[in-house]
Order: C-alpha cells, then structure tokens, then sequence
C-alpha cells in the first residue's frame, strides 16, 4: 500500500515548494522515498510472474528548472516507469501518486518517427485486431478507451478518408486508469495495478508485433 504519510507530505509540499521546507524534512521524505520503492519493488514482483521487466526507474523528486517559467524546485507527486526487457518486448508499465490525481498507465507515449510510422502503416493495411483488443470487456472494463494526443487530419501520405483514420491519427497509443487517494492506500492497491496490468497484455504483445515485423510480418530483428 501506498503509506498516508506520502499522500499527505505531498500535499503539504504543493503548498510549500521552496528548498528551506523541504530541507528541514528530507530525513523524513526520505523515510517516505523508501516506502514508495518498497511498493515499487513488489508490483515488479508480481509483473514478474507474468513479464520480463528489465529495470524499475524511480523519478527524481528534484525537477528540471533550467528552461521552465515554473521555477518551483520540487515534483508534487512520485512516479516509477517498470520498462519490458529486450527488444521483442516493446511498451512500458507507468505509475504516478499525486494527492487526487493518482494513476497507473500502460504503453508508447510519444514513440520515435519511424515506430509511429510502421504502427500506421500496420493500421492503414488492417485495423481490425487492434479494434478487437481495445473494445475487449476485461481490458476496457479496467482501462477504457485508448488514449492519446492525435493529429486534426491525416497524416501526410495518408488517405484523409480511410475507414480507420481514427485510429491513424494517434500520435501515442496508451491506456491510463485513475485512482482515489483512499484506493492507492488500500492493501489492494498492488493486487488491483497488477490485474490490470495483465489485462493490458494483448495490446503490448499486439504492439510489440507490428513493432517488431516489417509489413510482410517477417521479423527484423
């Protein structure tokens, strides 16, 4: 479970961003850091059981101010990316905790030119698999709909009026599901992440498909 003390620092936090207060509780937050990676390690654990995750990548607290209005010394929120092993295994798993706008996530976000290419390349020859994974009940039961930013009109070399331009469009493809401050500090919570995460499986494999076959479906690696 995700400690209360986290929820609560962080809230705290977003109302004092400055070094001096965070400072004078690092001991403390670094208490809490270590909570958050015990969670980390043991939803690894049992993505383990069903995938192969090469490294568990922890965020940094500290953010980037050097090209940013926002001058604000402090991320108000935690989050850990849990990347697949290998280059037959494409996508990651995502989690964030942020007081009220807590969320796990699954799959590319902003892929390479050439990765984009190839998936609406795959699309605009047959979107029919790719339409049957999303609208599957137990995926979208836990995720919902597909998500991501999209273009206004077709891409360029793209027929604007192909039956699947709606899915063409997509700039990124992925999944995220939300959750309340009471439900990330729930026992549940890791066995909640983790059936959702297995349940996501057909898209990564379908996606590591396209992403690994040339058009023909003959494997480039």
């Amino acid at each position: 479970m995700i400690d209360p003390s986290l929820i609560a620092f962080l809230e705290k936090l977003a109302m004092n961003n400055n070094k001096p207060w965070f400072e004078e509780r690092k001991p403390f937050f670094k208490k809490l850091d270590a909570d958050f990676k015990n969670v980390a390690k043991h939803i690894k654990e049992n993505l383990d059981q069903h995938d192969v995750i090469e490294k568990t990548k922890t965020f940094r607290i500290y953010r980037d101010i050097r090209f940013s209005k926002d001058k604000t010394p402090f991320k108000t929120h935690r989050s850990v990316n849990w990347i697949r092993a290998g280059e037959e295994r494409r996508g990651s798993y995502f989690m964030r905790i942020k007081p009220n706008d807590n969320l796990i996530g699954v799959g590319f976000f902003g892929p390479e030119k050439e990765d984009l290419l190839r998936v609406r390349k795959e699309l605009e020859l047959d979107a029919q698999e790719l339409r049957s994974i999303i609208k599957e009940n137990n995926l979208k039961n836990c995720w919902g709909d597909l998500q991501g930013e999209q273009l206004k009109t077709a891409p360029r070399n793209f027929d604007k009026n192909h039956p699947d331009m709606d899915l063409i469009r997509y700039k990124s493809f992925y999944f995220m599901k939300s959750f309340t401050n009471e439900e990330v500090m729930s026992t549940a919570f890791p066995k909640i992440v983790d059936d959702c995460f297995k349940k996501i499986r057909p898209f990564l494999d379908y996606m590591t498909d396209v992403l690994t076959t040339d058009l023909n479906g003959e494997s480039i690696l």
